[in-house]
């Protein structure tokens, strides 16, 4: 086996092996559920329906169909065990690693400088993020698209320097025509990584940069106006997809009810571009020094503080920009490394910005390659120079990766759960309302509820407006049995952001407890009115009318609401229940129920046990026993395993059915039984 194929074996192993622990781990709270654990679209895996959501959808605030499709082929294959989920996650950040020292020795011929540059892209900490977050798979997705797109972009220009005569004489003269095929899979893999993640829309800029080292297509000596001009206009198609890309992002982002993008007004422009330059001295000392990671960094508060810092930082980078120019001609990598780091930051440094985060570790996956290049290659200028040992150079560079190797096993355990997650994320910075809220919520999934609380009023402590962390105090309190504090902090929630529907609709559900009907009828109405597609709100009113005793009212909404949402698992069962169980016989339809049953039953996999119950409920209905056992029986043991309480209906309900007896209720609001809420 060659060198360089047994090295790109080697760096291929160590990173499985270094990032094989997260097969173990769960998937977590934040963007995991918009992507995966409540995306019920996804969860159906490959679907012509999916495929057309995935090209049409602005959902999570982003167009990305290929990260869609993909999440969506992890579900077909692998449903919703998060093991093969994260495996995936890290298969790609293993291929690239080796796409990216395949690169590098095709480009500059240097074996153990690519080697080493591709280690630290494997190994650094930093990167943690973007392997480890079943979310993140638009991360490692787009970058394997952007080395190909690379790889196929270096072969295209090698040939064509090679036809004109330009270059490498090393390389035989070719047909124009193989060099116009390496540009059209360059075109077609940028396209690819865009529907991916649309953060690579700097890469006609890396290309240009390329061109000038290590590709040398424009004199590093005497660099001609008209010659980079030609290269410019060489890549039109690139830098067209590129505008039609930022286009797309910023109406994603920007949409009614996504609210991704935050307006001027809340944050100023010279507070960005303060952050913007402070943004950016961070990465750099957390690439050098990378402890203290957190999967959220709040903005700061302290206005002159960011200000005075970004400036400093700001000259700071100025100064680090003229020594790479005035370097290029002996030390040409300097200058492509230093602006491949500042040129793809740019779209994620916060001048456009996205949420409330001051900067994130994932951002840094494709744009530190840069600073390790510069590493590399200088290191290894500075070893020919000093004429250093080559013993002596291979310890410090085997010490530094394996520095990076227990950094990087150390930080991916905090990724094991969402309350380690947020526990250190709290633990490590000040302030941080929003992972405060976010272990509020991976607390009360584990049945810790008071400990939720004070997690959330803590968050809103530090940040009065935040609206989730208000919304999430409302909606436990009301789980736990205390509409009227529930009322309170839900009816707080509206005041601060009125225009979300799901806050009115959950706000209209407490008030339905409460006995306060026309006041919940005007709550769903504005939820209804702010979102047309909204199918809770007619869901929830027609459940309010069916505990008023207006069940042809109530038929008439549920029938609305599984309008706008038929895939909706869990409107379908509960409208299927309304159908099988009522004890007004104008209101039961067996066929219908156990027809909605079935298709929420499908949607789900069989493995609800709430599903099962009501499929059990409606089989009974239409007199299939047998088949009504069968699901009650099934509803039973997964009840049981997942340690559910109040088992003794179901039980109840098994009984009847063994008895070819139906189960009747009422859902009148003065003597229905008490039974879960949908979740909204």
């Amino acid at each position: 086996m060659s060198r360089p194929r047994l090295i790109g074996w080697l760096l291929a192993l160590v990173t499985l092996l270094v990032y094989l622990p997260v097969c173990r781990y769960q998937f977590v709270v934040y963007d995991d559920n918009d992507y995966v654990t409540e995306n019920h679209v996804i969860q159906q895996g490959l679907t012509w329906t999916g495929i057309k959501w995935a090209f049409t959808t602005w959902h999570a605030s982003n167009w990305h169909p290929l990260t869609w499709l993909s999440h969506m082929l992890d579900c077909e294959l692998f449903g919703l065990s998060p093991g093969p989920h994260h495996l995936v996650n890290v298969a790609f950040h293993v291929v690239n690693v080796v796409l990216l020292f395949t690169l590098l020795l095709r480009l500059t011929h240097a074996l153990w400088p690519a080697a080493f540059v591709a280690a630290l892209f494997a190994w650094h900490p930093l990167h943690v993020e973007s392997v480890a977050w079943i979310a993140e798979r638009k991360d490692v997705l787009s970058t394997c698209f952007a080395f190909l797109t690379l790889l196929a972009y270096s072969s295209y220009a090698q040939k064509r320097s090679s036809v004109e005569g330009q270059v490498s004489k090393a390389v035989p003269a070719l047909d124009p025509r193989l060099s116009t095929l390496d540009y059209f899979l360059a075109l077609v893999c940028f396209a690819l990584g865009l529907l991916a993640k649309p953060m690579l829309v700097t890469l006609p800029f890396v290309m240009l940069l390329l061109d000038y080292w290590p590709l040398q297509r424009l004199s590093t000596l005497n660099p001609q106006p008209s010659t980079l001009l030609r290269l410019v206009l060489e890549k039109w198609p690139f830098f067209l997809l590129t505008a039609g890309a930022c286009l797309v992002t910023y109406l994603a982002q920007s949409q009614r009810g996504g609210s991704a993008v935050v307006s001027l007004e809340h944050i100023s422009l010279p507070y960005r571009l303060s952050n913007a330059a402070t943004s950016y001295g961070r990465y750099l000392l957390k690439a050098l020094w990378p402890v203290d990671l957190a999967v959220f960094y709040p903005m700061s508060e302290d206005v002159v503080h960011v200000r005075i810092t970004g400036a400093v930082t700001a000259l700071a980078l100025a100064a680090v920009s003229w020594l790479a120019w005035r370097q290029r001609r002996s030390c040409p990598y300097l200058l492509v490394g230093w602006f491949w780091f500042l040129g793809t930051l740019v779209p994620v440094i916060g001048l456009v910005q996205v949420g409330s985060a001051a900067l994130a570790d994932r951002y840094t996956y494709f744009p530190l390659v840069g600073p390790f290049i510069t590493l590399a290659f200088g290191a290894r200028d500075l070893i020919r120079h000093f004429r250093l040992p080559q013993t002596a150079a291979a310890t410090v560079a085997a010490l530094l990766l394996a520095v990076c190797l227990l950094l990087t096993a150390n930080q991916q355990r905090y990724w094991r759960d969402s309350e380690s997650l947020f526990a250190h994320a709290v633990a490590v910075t000040t302030d941080n309302a929003f992972a405060l809220n976010n272990l509020g919520v991976a607390l009360e999934e584990k049945g810790r509820p008071e400990e939720a609380i004070a997690r959330y009023r803590e968050a809103l402590r530090i940040a009065p407006e935040l609206i989730q962390a208000q919304y999430n105090l409302g909606n436990l309190l009301d789980k736990l049995g205390r509409p009227e504090e529930a009322r309170a902090e839900l009816h707080r929630a509206v005041l601060l952001d009125p225009s979300q529907p799901y806050i009115h609709n959950t706000l209209g559900a407490v008030l339905v407890k409460l006995g306060r009907y026309d006041e919940a009828r005007g709550e769903f109405i504005e939820a209804e009115r702010l979102d047309p597609h909204y199918s809770w709100a007619p869901f929830n009113l027609g459940d309010m009318y069916l505990k008023q005793g207006r069940d042809a009212e109530a038929i008439e909404e549920f029938r609305r609401a599984l309008r706008l949402d038929p895939d909706n698992y869990q409107i379908l069962a509960s409208v299927a229940h309304v159908l099988a169980a009522s004890e007004n016989p104008q209101v039961r339809d067996g066929r219908t129920a156990l027809a909605l049953a079935i298709k929420a039953d499908a949607l789900t996999g069989s493995n609800q046990p709430v599903v099962l119950d009501v499929l059990g409920m409606a089989c009974a209905e239409v007199g299939r026993f047998d088949e009504a056992q069968q699901a009650a029986r099934r509803a039973l043991d997964l009840a049981t395993a997942a340690k559910m309480k109040k088992l003794d209906p179901l039980r109840q309900r098994l009984q009847l059915y063994q008895n070819h007896q139906p189960w009747r209720e009422s859902f009148l609001a003065t003597n229905a039984p008490p039974k879960e809420v949908p979740k909204t």
